[in-house]
């Protein structure tokens, strides 16, 4: 069979390219006549976790990993206003490096894989204006929900069309009915990307190009978001999730933890881990968190000595290995897509705390849209100054362990549920198929 070659062009961030790595796995797992080549943004917020995750891939002796490969592009020493304005910045470096993969497949190979098309981030659309040099198809890779999509094409919709300003919404009691929701949409938990007047604008840029693409994979699985799901109608929607990067189980890089939690029954309900981190310092879409040197100078006196024996207070924690720990009974969330779907996985109820980006659009979806989670204060952000009071956390806490049985057992139906989508038959792997299918068919 003729082999088929696609470009992926994540954001440098590490919610961003796991999940779109993980993408690619998938794909080059059930084709075996596909290739895959990764182009790494050099971005000067990108920490060392990035660097340190890519290398993992790149050392990675798994069947699939002869057929996929990262190109560091050239740094761009540039100073720019906008992560928007960098990836535009990034397009000639995306050309060459293209440029370069095609002549010397072509030259090495009489068999060489045929370029068929771009795989591009939700934060690149602008992407597509390369791949349009190249004439292939472009595909986004939505690192969100199907819900959250849709609200996305939604806002851009009436801005263009009724003038729209979702920036006039802060705190307000105003609703949308936004067509991938069932729920009226309040004002108070807009996304705080869209209340920003200086990044509103390239947001909307950027959605707009969503519509050129041949399609849009999405995270997210069809007996989670089916509502979203088909109310998307263009482009063609491939929800192919839950997408996770499952890792190691955390034994051999947090025995510490992985041992406490060991001692603890199972679902436990006052035993709690504390996961601080310092703030990195920088702004920005893709900005991490780093650890504290010493966790008390940020927290209450005499805290660690009052929480001996029912808490652990750690620093950056290996997400997946804990929550797939049979000893959390619950988990206080930003709200981040890769966290809920982590969640879901392994079927621990949320209380949701959002802090910034899309997390306060996804707190509403899973309370409110979804039953799935509880909330602590779904409209929370960051930047706003507002302290959410113990009363609060508590309440919360206390209504995800003790009292909402419900609330536990939908989440463990869609746990089952997240699982089948992935198997043969299920929604997933259908769509998966159908992506395929669209991609191998550009093949001349």
């Amino acid at each position: 069979m003729e082999k088929a070659q696609l470009v992926f062009v994540p954001a440098p961030g590490m919610g961003h390219i796991v999940s779109a790595v993980e993408v690619a796995k998938l794909l080059l797992t059930r084709c075996h006549q596909l290739s895959v080549t990764v182009l790494i943004l050099n971005h000067s917020s990108i920490n060392s976790k990035v660097h340190s995750y890519i290398e993992s891939q790149r050392a990675s002796s798994s069947i699939v990993s002869t057929r996929l490969r990262f190109i560091d592009l050239p740094k761009d020493e540039t100073e720019l206003l906008s992560f928007f304005s960098f990836v535009n910045s990034q397009k000639s470096h995306v050309k060459e490096a293209v440029l370069k993969i095609t002549q010397s497949d072509f030259v090495s190979s009489v068999d060489s894989p045929q370029l068929v098309g771009f795989v591009v981030d939700t934060l690149c659309a602008s992407m597509i204006d390369v791949a349009n040099e190249f004439g292939v198809p472009s595909y986004i890779f939505f690192s969100s929900g199907a819900a959250f999509l849709g609200f996305m094409l939604y806002v851009q919709k009436i801005y263009d069309e009724e003038k729209f300003d979702p920036t006039e919404l802060k705190d307000s009691d105003a609703e949308l009915q936004v067509l991938s929701l069932i729920n009226p949409f309040p004002g108070r938990v807009m996304p705080s990307a869209m209340l920003s007047k200086d990044w509103f604008p390239s947001i909307l840029d950027n959605i707009r190009r969503f519509r050129e693409a041949n399609g849009i994979i999405v995270n997210t699985f069809l007996e989670l978001e089916s509502y979203a799901i088909e109310s998307l109608k263009m482009p063609p929607v491939y929800p192919v999730g839950p997408i996770l990067d499952m890792g190691s189980d955390g034994r051999n890089t947090h025995k510490e933890i992985m041992r406490w939690l060991d001692d603890q029954p199972p679902s436990t309900v006052w035993s709690s881990i504390l996961v601080v981190t310092a703030p990195t310092g920088t702004s920005g879409l893709l900005a991490s968190p780093s650890d504290y040197e010493d966790p008390q100078e940020v927290l209450p006196e005499g805290f660690l000595d009052r929480t001996t024996g029912i808490g652990k207070v750690i620093g950056w924690a290996p997400q997946v290995a804990v929550l797939g720990h049979p000893a959390v009974g619950g988990f206080v969330s930003h709200c981040g897509w890769n966290s809920i779907l982590e969640s879901i996985w392994f079927g621990v109820p949320i209380a949701t705390w959002p802090l910034f980006a899309e997390q306060q659009f996804n707190a509403f979806e899973m309370v409110v849209e979804l039953g799935l989670a509880v909330e602590i204060k779904m409209d929370y952000r960051n930047d706003s100054g507002v302290i959410v009071n113990c009363d609060e956390i508590e309440r919360g806490i206390r209504c995800l362990m003790k009292h909402d049985g419900e609330k536990r057992r939908k989440v463990k139906e869609i746990s089952e549920k997240s699982r089948r989508a992935l198997m043969e038959g299920g929604s997933s792997y259908s769509y998966l198929g159908s992506l395929i299918k669209d991609v191998t068919d550009n093949l001349s």
